[in-house]
């Protein structure tokens, strides 16, 4: 009994209310029963004598002997024969017992009840009743910052404090469709906190306190992994890398590392190859952006180019001399300048101001013109106002030009190394004098040669060589071992 009623204060509240209201319903039934119910007790005074005929029965209940049952005649009226669910009923009860099954039921469901209870209760101690939840608003066609706001119920002051916010500003008045800022209310319904996702690594988070609003930049941790392709050029190195799976800004990295060596719109032949180590980075497992190139190796033409990255951001051959080639600062021995870069030059022919996009050097008729870096002759020809000229493009970023030669020595498609000689100094074209009109191009922008700061090439540092060697020699090796793996899965 005391477990039952143990069990019973368990049970949630509703469950104690039903089952009191079935107990007091079902003790109402028995202290009023029906008019049928009192009528079968009112027996005669002869059927009550049959029944108690024995001498005991004037000795209370509670303290007579156990006696056998005695059999009533033929003419008495009998008791009613007990059902079956009785005897079941009956025996069942006679099995109960501190160890019985049902009382290990009972402590069972008990326990578990007081478990959920104990969960419950830790649950609503542990729950904070401040806390925020998000709503998330897709920006729509045509949308502004004041007009999600509207959507989301906040007001205009909400627009004016948070975009007087620096990165807020530089940011969300930028908004663009298909982009989510989710919201945040207190209990107030005012904005507490608004969450904008800049790009893939990066979340501005605003958030108020004391009645000001504050920004933070949230970025999630990068994760770099290496990553190997080679390919062989059937068309040309554009679709080849391409279609190796290196990605745009890859490609061009890699012309802008091997530039200097390799004319990657005209060099490029039919079954040149190259490979390359790269970096990738992922942020929660999912690809974020492509990293620097590693290592390379390129031949182009029966001729082997490599580049290794080291950690000043430079790139070196596998031997530590640098990839980025230097210029001469004068193609020639000159006794002096005659004309300097000037953009508004009073032409000493035609009596005009024009600009002067180059520099005149002056010396000697035939003296040797060089190339003041390495690339492909684009134009070597003549004209009236130039005289002999020679353009030679160096990469996609540089070209020289020299004009007024007394002769030329390269033609046009001519691959020309540093200090090769291109011509010599002459007086041909529009000219008062023998000088070479020499000029400096870098994008497409006439620059000083004079002034202007050239990329230097210097090889790595004697104290870094050694450093430098062990970086290259790994980077190699891996290389070598993806070209082996490659080789054996075709």
């Amino acid at each position: 009994m005391a477990k039952l009623i143990t069990l019973f204060k368990l049970l949630p509240k509703a469950h104690q209310i039903a089952l009191a209201t079935l107990a007091i319903f079902t003790s109402m039934i028995l202290v009023f029963p029906s008019e049928d119910a009192q009528a079968s007790k009112q027996t005669s005074s002869d059927e009550l004598s049959l029944l108690t005929t024995d001498s005991s029965s004037s000795v209370p209940l509670a303290f007579r002997s156990p006696s056998a049952p005695k059999v009533a005649d033929k003419n008495t009226l009998p008791l009613s024969a007990p059902t079956a669910d009785d005897e079941i009923f009956a025996a069942h009860l006679n099995t109960l017992s501190p160890d019985s099954e049902t009382d290990q039921v009972i402590d069972n469901i008990a326990n578990e009840l007081e478990t959920q209870k104990q969960a419950i209760q830790q649950a609503s101690e542990v729950a904070d009743p401040n806390a925020l939840y998000a709503e998330y608003y897709e920006v729509a066609k045509g949308d502004t910052l004041g007009g999600l706001f509207n959507r989301a119920g906040l007001t205009a002051k909400d627009v004016y404090d948070i975009t007087s916010l620096p990165i807020a500003k530089k940011n969300l008045l930028k908004i663009i469709p298909g982009e989510e800022i989710a919201i945040s209310k207190n209990a107030q319904g005012e904005l507490a906190e608004l969450s904008y996702r800049m790009d893939k690594i990066s979340t501005l988070v605003i958030s108020k306190a004391n009645d000001k609003y504050q920004e933070i930049v949230n970025k999630k941790q990068l994760e770099t992994r290496q990553s190997f392709i080679t390919a062989s050029i059937r068309s040309n190195f554009w679709n080849a890398a391409a279609d190796a799976g290196l990605s745009a800004n890859h490609i061009m990295q890699l012309a802008n590392i091997l530039g200097w060596d390799i004319d990657f719109a005209l060099d490029i032949r039919k079954n040149d190859h190259f490979s390359l180590i790269f970096e990738q980075e992922y942020a929660d497992g999912q690809f974020i952006r492509t990293g620097n190139i590693l290592a390379v190796e390129f031949v182009n033409q029966g001729e082997r180019y490599t580049a290794i990255r080291y950690k000043d951001g430079q790139y070196y051959s596998e031997n530590g001399n640098s990839m980025r080639k230097p210029f001469l600062r004068s193609p020639v021995d000159f006794k002096y300048v005659s004309s300097n870069f000037n953009p508004r030059r009073l032409h000493p022919v035609t009596g005009q101001i024009k600009a002067h996009r180059g520099v005149d050097y002056v010396a000697a008729i035939g003296t040797p013109i060089k190339a003041a870096g390495r690339g492909k002759v684009v134009e070597a020809g003549y004209n009236q106002f130039n005289g002999n000229y020679v353009f030679i493009k160096h990469n996609d970023t540089y070209t020289t030009k020299y004009l007024h030669l007394n002769a030329r020595k390269v033609k046009r498609g001519d691959m020309v190394k540093q200090s090769q000689v291109i011509g010599t100094l002459g007086r041909t074209g529009r000219v008062t004098g023998a000088h070479l009109h020499y000029e400096f191009i870098v994008n497409g922008v006439h620059r000083n040669p004079r002034t202007i700061n050239l990329p230097k090439s210097e090889p790595i540092e004697r104290s870094e060589r050694g450093k430098f060697a062990n970086v290259s020699k790994l980077l190699m090796a891996q290389l070598k071992s993806h070209q082996a793996q490659m080789v054996a899965s075709n």
